[in-house]
């Protein structure tokens, strides 16, 4: 692997401040060109994307996120994993206040990432541990490799799921085909700060 690449991969963190700069479409159409080469299982690529620039739908999906995100914040300061295994700590919510949810007009770059389930082999469907996951392994690649070419770009960016905890309201205001579900939100523009020293834990914490 060549020293630029090792340097992305140690490098490439969350991005959740951005400039005022504009990400131009052919830009974005780049991102997706270099990320439409992401694998996915069977090479069915299930992933269709909604590029959001509509002022009126971003505030929409604001709105479906922030009460998510204040149950969210609610569990943590509670001592809580929010949303382990899919569900929902009782511990009132928190009103904190979130940059890129209370600012998503602003962003850059607002990408809603649904997958085709049709396309998507979910091994772990019968599994008793709890809410199938194996089938992200088809998707999340692709998110990633956004991320990447974003970063390539000298772009910054986060993932985000907020929004997908209130799928059925977020469904018709993107347009949501039947037999999707909506995986991801990225947002995208040029960083106000990068980080460069990512904390992780060691290898021998988590490989035997």
């Amino acid at each position: 692997m060549t020293d630029d690449l090792i340097t992305a991969l140690r490098s490439t963190g969350a991005v959740r401040g951005f400039t005022a700069d504009v990400v131009d479409d052919a830009t974005v159409a780049a991102i997706l060109d270099d990320a439409r080469f992401a694998p996915s299982g069977g090479n069915r690529q299930p992933w269709r994307v909604a590029v959001v620039r509509d002022p009126a739908v971003r505030h929409a999906m604001g709105d479906l996120m922030r009460p998510v995100w204040q149950e969210y914040a609610g569990a943590q300061a509670a001592g809580h994993r929010a949303f382990a295994f899919g569900r929902s700590v009782d511990a009132p919510p928190v009103p904190a206040p979130n940059a890129l949810i209370d600012g998503i007009e602003a962003v850059p770059v607002v990408l809603a990432v649904a997958a085709d389930l049709r396309d998507i082999a979910i091994m772990d469907g019968n599994v008793t541990h709890g809410p199938a996951v194996v089938g992200g392994a088809s998707i999340y690649p692709f998110c990633w490799s956004v991320l990447l070419a974003a970063r390539a770009r000298g772009l910054g960016g986060v993932l985000t799921t907020f929004l997908s905890r209130n799928e059925a309201a977020a469904a018709p205001l993107l347009g949501l085909p039947e037999h999707h579900a909506l995986v991801a939100t990225i947002f995208l523009g040029v960083p106000t700060h990068r980080p460069t020293r990512l904390s992780r834990r060691p290898v021998n914490s988590f490989a035997t």
